[in-house]
């Protein structure tokens, strides 16, 4: 599975594509397969996303779940504080341990 990440031009906010659009929450991301490339470079083309890049990952009862921890952390937020921020939502729902 392949997911498509990047990062909000406003906000900067690490983002995942839904299938019809960007989320915040990886819950929503769908597999972009061999299209991945071609969409990635439209989407940054169209000053939607910046820096935007394919990932593995595996699909999952929550959703789907970076097989790289790089990315597992992206998904879940900073390690400083697991306890604030989308990483305390994320990574519960997802069930995973960091």
């Amino acid at each position: 599975m392949k997911l498509l990440t990047g990062n909000d031009l406003v906000t900067g906010d690490v983002i995942w594509w839904a299938g019809e659009g960007w989320s915040r929450a990886i819950a929503d991301a769908v597999d972009v397969a061999d299209g991945g490339e071609a969409l990635a470079k439209r989407e940054e083309a169209a000053r939607r996303v910046n820096g935007p890049y394919l990932i593995d990952a595996a699909p999952g009862d929550r959703g789907p779940a970076p097989l790289h921890i790089k990315e597992r952390i992206r998904a879940a937020g900073p390690t400083v504080r697991p306890d604030l921020g989308i990483q305390a939502e994320e990574t519960s729902r997802a069930g995973w341990v960091i």
